[in-house]
């Protein structure tokens, strides 16, 4: 059974960072990419960055330059590196995992809360 698990969430200051991860068990060869979604409330779960099997990234446009995703696969894990965090980045962040051009995973999610 395929797990993913985020870690690193918690409450941190506007301007403030924090680094999520995500433990996965997804096979490496299978995987076609690897992204960071979140959900605030009373809103839709949107990207925030993908990384592609190839190493290729993508941002939404309201993180680009503040934000950074990496991947260890040797360590199954996946990071999204939050700088200069926002009071509007409140949410819940979730891991996905996209196998074999049909699969797609989630985590259970980590809650991000920016506020003074």
């Amino acid at each position: 059974q395929v797990q993913l698990v985020e870690s690193g969430g918690g409450l941190v200051q506007p301007g403030g960072s924090l680094r999520l991860s995500c433990a996965h068990s997804v096979t490496i060869f299978t995987i076609n990419a690897m992204g960071w979604y979140r959900q605030a409330p009373g809103s839709a779960r949107e990207l925030v960055a993908e990384i592609t099997s190839g190493g290729s990234t993508n941002y939404t446009d309201p993180v680009k330059g503040r934000f950074t995703i990496s991947r260890d696969n040797a360590k199954n894990t996946v990071y999204l590196q939050m700088n200069s965090l926002k009071p509007e980045g409140t949410a819940v962040y979730y891991c996905n995992a996209k196998a074999l051009q049909r699969y797609n995973f989630w985590g259970r999610g980590t809650q991000v809360t920016v506020s003074s």
